[in-house]
């Protein structure tokens, strides 16, 4: 059993707005995804060991990655300048917002294109954050994935 990995996760949002019930939805399945499989180690000399818990949170327009051990020993903490998500979020917001309104009306075969597009900008909002976390998180694309996922569910302005 590994114990590069996270166990538990912790988002701050407080002072967003309500999510809407697919947001609600994107987070669930994003967080229980996340904690199902995942690789994530802090990188660096003197890092203890894991399993992990990760607070995310978004404060003064940076992403915060704060890292502790299970025994809340701290294993990390690290500041994202927000300025390369914006784009890839924004987009990742439209496409979702057209993807779920093609659920209520489209046929299969429009969703199913829309929903390729919503991959495509998914891939790339994971494909920024890994390149983010270099030499500061040890990950793999599918948990980068999920986190991107998250990091949109902070940036939900109702």
């Amino acid at each position: 059993m590994t114990t590069q990995k996270l166990v538990h996760i912790e988002l701050d949002d407080a002072g967003l707005p309500a999510p809407t019930p697919e947001i609600e939805q994107e987070r669930r399945v994003a967080l229980f995804d996340l904690l199902e499989a995942n690789n994530f180690a802090p990188a660096g000399e003197g890092v203890p060991e894991g399993p992990y818990h990760l607070g995310l949170a978004i404060r003064e327009r940076r992403l915060v990655f704060s890292v502790t051990t299970e025994d809340a020993t701290p294993a990390g903490e690290f500041h994202l300048s927000l300025s390369p998500f914006r784009q890839v979020i924004k987009d990742y917001f439209q496409i979702c917002a057209a993807y779920f309104d093609a659920v209520k009306r489209l046929p299969a075969a429009q969703i199913e294109a829309i929903d390729m597009g919503r991959r495509g900008i998914h891939d790339e909002g994971s494909r920024i954050l890994m390149e983010r976390l270099d030499g500061k998180v040890i990950t793999d694309h599918d948990t980068a994935r999920r986190l991107f996922t998250l990091i949109c569910v902070l940036h939900f302005k109702g």
